[in-house]
């Protein structure tokens, strides 16, 4: 069981509308850069240059159906671009496993971007589901992270859960050429 250390993270917030898709954060012109370059296009199609003003720690907030889409390695994306957690009206399911898979909490709350500006500085705990905008005095509960997920977060995402749990090497398998 997962405990709420490390759960509650307060940054800047990204403010993103409804319908947001995985091409809109991982436009498919990534495909053909290194992965290690893959968060150099985020947003770009909506938010050109948002990339350089995101800062390690920042928070997402976004609309109804965040994260629509396929089911492109957004997580992996956003973990490169430094977001610290994301709160949207709703999550799509895909997207939660991806962010989730990266040890980044995402969690639904209705009626979240209704409280929040670019810019405004949000404490999100993850784990109750307690968002407040500490800008305007502001405050909400979503959902928070049932216990099974939160275990994934905690544990560095599901890479991480493997390894503590047992299932895989920590270093990984390399098979001899020869």
């Amino acid at each position: 069981m997962t405990d709420a250390a490390g759960f509650t993270r307060q940054g800047r917030v990204w403010k993103f509308g409804d319908d947001i898709n995985t091409d809109l954060i991982m436009p498919a012109s990534v495909f053909r850069l290194p992965r290690s370059e893959h968060h150099k296009l985020a947003f770009e199609a909506i938010r050109p240059g948002w990339v350089k003003a995101v800062r390690p720690g920042d928070l997402i907030i976004g609309g109804r159906n965040f994260g629509t889409g396929s089911s492109r390695p957004v997580g992996a994306v956003l973990r490169a671009c430094g977001v610290a957690g994301i709160v949207a009206e709703s999550v799509n399911g895909t997207f939660l496993r991806n962010c989730l898979n990266e040890s980044i909490p995402a969690i639904s709350g209705a009626g979240v971007a209704a409280l929040f500006e670019d810019g405004d500085t949000a404490r999100v705990d993850f784990l109750s589901g307690e968002v407040d905008n500490l800008t305007r005095g502001r405050a909400m509960t979503g959902q928070g992270l049932p216990p099974a997920l939160a275990d994934i977060v905690a544990s560095g995402g599901v890479i991480g859960m493997l390894i503590k749990e047992g299932y895989i090497e920590n270093a990984p398998f390399r098979a001899a050429s020869g």
